[in-house]
């Protein structure tokens, strides 16, 4: 069915009703200068969906962070749809990016620490991957923010506050803002060096 939209005093064609849900047509009626292709994705899900997507929300950025018994905690990501590993642990007050639960995955025996940040999307990008593999280590307030897909591999360890915003090979160590790959540190040698402006180890 269609009807006419008088647009600049010319009449246009314009259907009453499009595919989706009430929600997207919603907005196609009150937004009649916008094409169907250009409706926000958000207004294409069902109303079923998007309560649980409330919901979810609530689980994600206000129960589970602020639950103090680790098992409940990463229960009520794992509820969620994230993809949690054995033997994982994820510390509280942790943002995990509740728009893309598909596309966050965390292997097994990996640490994520106290206050870290996960967002797959952003401003001008699309919704990007982040993958923490086996053993991974990632230290507490750090950011990690995935322009493009981003994989911190086997054994990494990412230090406290870095940003992350590029993957990381299997058993290295990144620090700082944005973070850089650096040589092991032994944490055990009073003597074990420093890292200089090009954050690479040097000997004292």
């Amino acid at each position: 069915m269609l009807f006419c939209v008088n647009r600049k005093q010319k009449l246009y064609m314009r259907k009453i009703f499009i595919g989706g849900g009430i929600l997207t047509n919603l907005y196609y009626w009150l937004h009649p200068n916008i094409p169907e292709d250009k409706i926000p994705y958000w207004y294409k899900r069902s109303i079923t969906g998007e309560l649980w997507h409330l919901i979810r929300k609530g689980i994600c950025q206000n129960v589970a962070p602020n639950c103090v018994l680790t098992p409940v905690r990463l229960g009520l990501y794992r509820l969620c749809g994230f993809k949690i590993g054995k033997g994982t642990f994820i510390g509280m007050k942790c943002y995990l990016d509740d728009l893309c639960v598909d596309k966050i995955v965390i292997g097994n025996n990996v640490t994520i620490s106290y206050g870290v940040y996960f967002a797959c999307h952003g401003r001008k990008q699309g919704h990007n991957m982040i993958v923490i593999k086996d053993g991974a280590y990632i230290g507490m307030r750090t950011s990690i923010t995935a322009r493009h897909d981003i994989e911190i591999g086997e054994g990494a360890v990412i230090g406290a506050m870095a940003l992350v915003n590029k993957s990381i090979p299997a058993g290295k160590t990144a620090v700082g803002v944005p973070c850089r790959v650096v040589n092991s540190l032994n944490l055990d040698c009073p003597n074990r060096g420093e890292l200089n402006e090009n954050n690479t180890l040097m000997s004292k």
